[in-house]
């Protein structure tokens, strides 16, 4: 039976997942960036996200709170000096996880977790291609109008290249 099954246990015992949970943390906030098995890194995303939170306060308890959960010092000076104030405006989802397919020797489905904000491919992205009006695949009730203005500037302009050529 299921009852009460809030998390995954990944097949270990409750000390090393804490340990395990510690390391992939630790390793996550230095290198921003890590790969893992699917299940490990779901795992992971619901046991960091809360001390990103927590890290959004510069206060001496919750550096406490966090280094309780990290027992790393270098994670938790890392964590409250650059990825805290990076992500003081965003309102959760610190982190993403993408599927990176399955590992050759046991067919395990893999994963990368990353930092949001510290992805340079989709902030250059961002910044480059907001404010532009959105596009959409087929109109609505208003789209009738726009296609008859729109074959009469063609119309028009056919017209005018024509007599052009004459």
């Amino acid at each position: 039976m299921r009852h009460g099954k809030k998390f995954n246990h990944l097949g270990r015992k409750s000390a090393h997942r804490k340990a395990l949970m510690r390391n992939l943390a630790s390793a996550l906030i230095e290198h921003k960036r890590i790969n893992t098995t699917l299940a490990k890194a779901k795992a992971l995303r619901t046991y960091v996200e809360p001390l990103v939170t927590k890290s959004k306060d510069n206060t001496t308890h919750s550096r406490r709170v966090v280094f309780s959960n990290l027992q790393n010092k270098e994670a938790v000076k890392e964590l409250f000096d650059t990825i805290g104030p990076k992500v003081a405006g965003r309102p959760g989802g610190y982190v993403r996880v993408i599927k990176t397919g399955f590992r050759r020797s046991d067919g395990s489905e893999m994963a990368m977790i990353e930092f949001v904000d510290f992805n340079e491919i989709y902030t250059a992205g961002k910044s480059q291609g907001g404010g532009g009006r959105r596009r959409r695949r087929r109109g609505g009730s208003g789209g009738g109008s726009q296609t008859t203005a729109a074959a009469a500037v063609t119309a028009a302009t056919a017209a005018g290249a024509g007599e052009e050529e004459e």
